[in-house]
């Protein structure tokens, strides 16, 4: 069968998809099935079903089959923007009650002329010497303390990944990542021309013989991990692993993007601490103070900074100048710090509210982590658990959006805990303690 044969049986089933025929949570038949009802070569069948997943109107699920999406237009790289729903376990942004006062308070100044003037000039990519000392100095982390001539700044976390990208990993090239991951890394890379190689993990994180084998079959140019508060999974890498991973990395001379937005809820420094000339370590300002203040920091080894800069400015990523100045300000007033100690200690309270409430199912979590990890019952799928509870005023996120291979997501669900306030996370988390001992079909006759 030709391409434009095989294209033409994906298109007739996206057709049926938009006009309802087939219904978001309806199961494909078996690849075998289908070819038989087709006949067509199982080999074409399977050409058919990777083509609707790479659009993202399916989704798979180990051992499962594959089923419609829940919501086409979502696709596979990201989660949508926030819905307005009204218990959002979706979104990760932890915003305290009284923060508002504190951060006004350490801005108060910024409205005076001198300081707004020079708050509104152009910025650069990497600030200016005040800026560096002062970011540098709070970045710091246990036996990490990054120079402040390595500093390079963005708009945001996710600028800063797509500059470490870009400045590591060429048009074309290969970079391994977690099996399951952050997901905006996969839009991102889409967008440089950069294939994700997934790398296995286990309890302890990504595995070093995973990463020595995809670089033996890919030849990889770069690795992109989470070593502190995994998203999805809430692990931390623990100290024997990092060592382990280090003496392969350095081996094989592969750069290392290190992800350490969610570090400042754990106490453990990043992967530069033991590697300096290996990774390149981003973090940002948005889940410590709010997410519309946002700040991107890089801190590249010496030998890398020229080429992140210049991708930080063929980008168009630059930080503004108004940025720059909020953010030395609630910096430089511990008001960041602060922030950061009590949404550790909200993120520890509302992890054991969760603990408690979702006792009877299997939960993987962190409890220094405003997110924990459920794999469903087996008679529930993800994406129709998904669905179940938007129809409750419920936002989850499916395993598939953070699955790196299509087809290759385990029967999980994301939850996370940090928007809602204490009262709503409560009825949500009962909310889903009923549904998950429900039967999926009992459940569904219900609606």
């Amino acid at each position: 069968m030709s391409k434009s044969e095989y294209l033409k049986l994906a298109d007739a089933l996206a057709a049926d998809i938009a006009d309802g025929t087939l219904k978001p949570g309806d199961r494909l038949p078996p690849q075998r099935s289908f070819a038989y009802e087709r006949r067509i070569a199982v080999s074409t069948a399977s050409r058919v079903y990777a083509e609707l997943l790479r659009r993202g109107l399916v989704v798979g699920e180990v051992g499962r089959g594959t089923y419609i999406a829940g919501d086409a237009r979502r696709g596979l790289a990201a989660p949508s923007e926030p819905r307005g729903i009204r218990i959002d376990l979706e979104f990760n942004y932890p915003i305290l009650p009284d923060q508002t006062t504190l951060i006004a308070k350490s801005l108060e100044g910024l409205t005076k002329p001198g300081a707004l003037d020079g708050a509104l000039r152009q910025a650069t990519s990497v600030g200016t010497p005040t800026a560096r000392s002062v970011a540098a100095a709070y970045l710091s982390q246990g036996a990490w303390s990054p120079s402040p001539d390595q500093l390079v700044f963005t708009g945001n976390g996710r600028q800063s990944i797509a500059a470490a990208l870009a400045a590591v990993v060429p048009t074309g090239g290969r970079c391994g990542v977690e099996a399951l991951t952050y997901p905006f890394i996969k839009g991102i890379a889409a967008r440089l021309g950069i294939s994700l190689v997934p790398l296995a993990m286990d309890e302890a994180g990504v595995r070093p013989g995973a990463v020595e084998k995809a670089h033996r079959e890919a030849h990889l140019s770069a690795i992109y991990l989470q070593p502190a508060v995994h998203n999805p999974l809430g692990m931390t890498m623990p100290p024997t692993r990092r060592a382990d991973l280090v003496h392969v990395v350095e081996k094989l001379d592969l750069p290392v993007i290190e992800d350490n937005v969610y570090g400042f809820l754990d106490n453990e420094p990043p992967l530069a601490a033991i590697a300096p000339e290996s990774c390149i370590v981003i973090d940002s300002l948005s889940k410590k103070v709010a997410p519309g203040l946002a700040l991107g920091f890089i801190v590249p080894p010496q030998r890398l900074r020229e080429s992140v800069m210049a991708s930080v400015r063929s980008g168009g990523w630059t930080a503004s100048g108004f940025a720059f100045a909020a953010a030395q300000r609630l910096i430089s007033d511990g008001i960041v710090a602060e922030l950061a100690r009590q949404k550790r200690l909200d993120a520890r309270a509302r992890q054991k509210l969760a603990a408690d409430r979702l006792s009877a199912f299997e939960v993987q979590a962190n409890d220094k982590s405003y997110h924990l990890w459920l794999t469903l019952p087996a008679h529930w799928r993800s994406q129709t658990f998904v669905a179940a509870a938007a129809r409750r005023d419920i936002a989850l996120t499916p395993s598939t959006t953070f699955a790196v291979t299509p087809g290759h997501a385990p029967n999980a669900v994301r939850l996370a805990l940090a928007g809602p306030t204490m009262d709503q996370l409560d009825i949500g988390l009962r909310t889903l303690a009923a549904m998950l001992k429900a039967r999926e079909d009992d459940y569904a006759s219900t609606e």
